[in-house]
Parts: structure tokens; C-alpha cells; sequence
């Protein structure tokens, strides 16, 4: 059992130490994914503009269903903005929101690609891709002459074929040169149509800069100071996970954790059912008789040893003891000795005194040691070692 448990012992430690190592010398991978998720500090995630839309906008309320449904029960709206980014409608949605164009409100649609627009908005315009390493996005609007530039993954929408009740806002240079247009007004009904193919504008790497802020400012300035419906359904369903173990799986030093306990269980388990399957013998513990081993050999030199031996024996085990556990020298056992011994163990110095004159006494082979005197020293020599 011992052995078995060592043995996956040092399997968690290895598992231990390469994780250790894994997460010392990991490379953080920075997520260039276009998720345009406003929960995401990725690059491209829309966390920042979540935060400052109302500073962006006045009075936004967002709206976690669909146009459809948010229409039918509120189809007396007085004029208001629409800010759709990046969505696909179905057709009774996109339905709805030209009712409200009609009657007035002004729709802003930010995406890279407008094929779920309604007919009656897409068929106006034809438009092609772009793919470059860097676009720079301007305003029409010589009054608005700040810009952006797309230095990271762009793809641009450019439009290619307007009418003459359409007006170009702004357009998108590639070394000094205008290659396309991407940003347009679309009249219709009372309201208009703002179409913007750079949904990357939003993106935390972005508005982090002054003057990807100071664009997004500019473009959302072509909106009346309206109240602003921003369908954000489906934004909030795609980033909740309905897991108890959402919390842990997101921040990625506890799943590491999770990780590690989930391993640790399993070699856990996998001991344990070794152990329990293996038939262990019952052996009984050998029994200590280490105390009557001692009485039987004191008896013994009671019986046959002389107390002059006997006592040299005890004063042997003592000097060993001073030298090993006290780092004394005992060679010569003077005042210097004496006085060395009280320091280290803090006994009264006549009680020292006493031992070595017994021990110089018994060490003498001339003088004939007693019983009674065998007692005595046995006795001061263990007040001495006694702590």
C-alpha cells in the first residue's frame, strides 16, 4: 500500500510540475476573432462600446428581442434611431422596422455584408469586397475630417452602384487613393437608411484610440438626438452559458484548478480501487517487549556483574551522551568542563561538581565500589540528562 501510494504520489507531483511549467512559460495568445461579443475585452469584442453607448448615443435602450416582437407591442412609437450592428433579420422583423422608417425613424445598420436587407433597401446598391492589409475610412463631411485606420483583418463592403437620391458619407483610402465607398444615407419614407460596412469601428481595439472614438462620435452624429433602439438580442443568449459551471470555465487560472482537481480525483479513484480489490492479509504487530528485554538484562548484571563495572558503564552512556548531544569534550573533566556542562544544560553546579568527583572516584581501579555507591551516581548522572 505504501509503495502503490508513493507511486501515484509522484505522478501528481509530475503532473503538478508540468502544469507548473505550462502555465510559467505559456505564451498569452491574444484572440483576434471577429466575435463582436459586447461581454469580450478581445481585440474585436464589443465590450467598451457597451460600456460608453449612452455617452455614444442619448437615451439608448436596448432591446433583448426581436424587432418583430418588440414592434407589435409598441407600434406607436414617436420618432426615434435604430441601431442594428451586425444582424440578419428575418423578413417580419425587417418588415417592422421599414414601418418605422415611414414614419420617420432613422435606421443605423453597421455590417460587413447586407444580404438580409429588405428588397426594397438592398436593391438600390451593388456592392464587392475589399481586402487589403490596411484601409483608412474617412468622411465625406469636410467638417468631419477625422478617420480611422483598419490596420487589423479588415473587409470592407464597398458600394458600387448608387441613385440619385442616395448620398455618399464616407468612403475608404488605401495609399492615398480612394478605392470604394462605404458608408451612405438611404432615403425612405420620412426617415433614412445609414448604411456603414466596417463593423470593426466598435471593436474594443478601436474605440480605445482617440481617433477610432472621435470617428465613431462623427458617424453617430448623422442620427437626430433621438431616443436609440439597439436590438441587442441574441448577443447576451450566445455569451451565457446555462453551466453551474460557467464562472469557473471562464476565468482561466479556476479551470486550470477544475482541470487539476478533476485529475487528481481520477488517480484518487484509480488508487482506491486497486487498494480495495487487492486482498490484504491481516498480519498481528509484533509485540514490544522492549521493557522486559531491559529488566532481563539489569537482572543480569545484578546477578553476575559487579557494581564497580556496572557503575563504569553508566558513566560511559553519560560521557557519550555529553559529547554527542552537548558537544562537550570529556577527555579532561576540570573546572572547564564543569562549567561548560552547567551552561548547556542549566543544572545547579554543585550537583556537576558532585558527578565528576563520583565519576574521578569510580574510575580509580583501586577503590572498591559499592552497591550504595553505584545507586548514587546512577541517580546524579540522570538528574543531569534529565531535561
Amino acid at each position: 500500500m505504501n509503495k502503490t501510494f508513493r507511486i501515484y504520489g509522484i505522478i501528481l507531483v509530475i503532473v503538478l510540475v508540468i502544469l507548473g511549467l505550462l502555465e510559467v512559460n505559456k505564451t498569452e495568445v491574444i484572440d483576434w476573432r471577429k466575435n463582436f461579443d459586447i461581454h469580450k475585452k478581445t481585440p474585436f469584442g464589443l465590450y467598451v462600446f457597451n460600456q460608453e453607448v449612452n455617452g455614444l448615443l442619448k437615451n439608448v435602450e436596448r432591446v433583448e428581442e426581436s424587432p418583430f416582437n418588440y414592434y407589435k407591442q409598441n407600434p406607436n412609437l414617436p420618432a426615434h434611431n435604430i441601431l442594428v450592428f451586425n444582424k440578419h433579420f428575418d423578413d417580419e422583423s425587417w418588415k417592422k422596422i421599414l414601418e418605422q422608417t415611414e414614419k420617420g425613424a432613422n435606421v443605423l445598420v453597421i455590417s460587413s455584408n447586407f444580404y438580409s436587407l429588405p428588397d426594397t433597401i438592398k436593391r438600390y446598391n451593388e456592392y464587392i469586397y475589399i481586402n487589403d492589409e490596411e484601409q483608412t475610412l474617412r468622411l465625406l463631411d469636410k467638417k468631419l475630417k477625422n478617420s480611422i485606420l483598419i490596420d487589423k483583418n479588415p473587409s470592407i463592403t464597398t458600394f458600387t452602384k448608387l441613385y440619385p437620391d442616395q448620398k455618399i458619407l464616407g468612403y475608404i483610402e488605401s495609399d492615398n487613393r480612394k478605392i470604394g465607398i462605404n458608408f451612405i444615407q438611404v432615403p425612405f419614407g420620412k426617415g433614412n437608411f445609414y448604411l456603414h460596412s466596417e463593423p470593426l469601428i466598435l471593436t474594443n481595439y478601436h474605440l480605445l484610440k482617440p481617433e477610432g472614438h472621435k470617428y465613431v462620435e462623427n458617424v453617430f452624429s448623422y442620427l437626430p438626438n433621438n431616443k436609440t433602439i439597439w436590438f441587442t438580442e441574441n448577443y447576451n443568449k450566445k455569451r451565457e452559458s446555462q453551466s453551474p459551471l460557467r464562472f469557473i470555465l471562464q476565468n482561466d487560472n479556476l479551470r486550470h484548478a477544475w482541470q487539476l482537481l478533476l485529475v487528481g480525483l481520477l488517480l484518487f479513484a484509480l488508487f482506491n480501487i486497486r487498494r480495495k480489490q487487492r486482498i490484504v492479509p491481516i498480519i498481528e504487530p509484533l509485540k514490544n517487549k522492549s521493557v522486559e528485554f531491559v529488566k532481563s538484562i539489569g537482572n543480569l548484571y545484578l546477578q553476575e556483574g559487579t557494581p564497580h563495572d556496572m557503575a563504569q558503564k553508566k558513566i560511559q552512556y553519560f560521557l557519550n551522551k555529553v559529547r554527542l548531544d552537548l558537544m562537550i569534550d570529556t577527555q579532561h573533566l576540570d573546572d572547564n568542563f564543569i562549567k561548560k556542562l552547567h551552561l548547556k544544560t542549566g543544572k545547579n553546579i554543585e550537583l556537576i561538581q558532585e558527578a565528576v568527583d563520583l565519576i574521578n572516584k569510580i574510575q580509580n581501579q583501586h577503590v572498591q565500589v559499592k552497591h550504595s555507591d553505584l545507586a548514587k551516581i546512577n541517580e546524579v548522572l540522570d538528574k543531569i540528562l534529565k531535561s
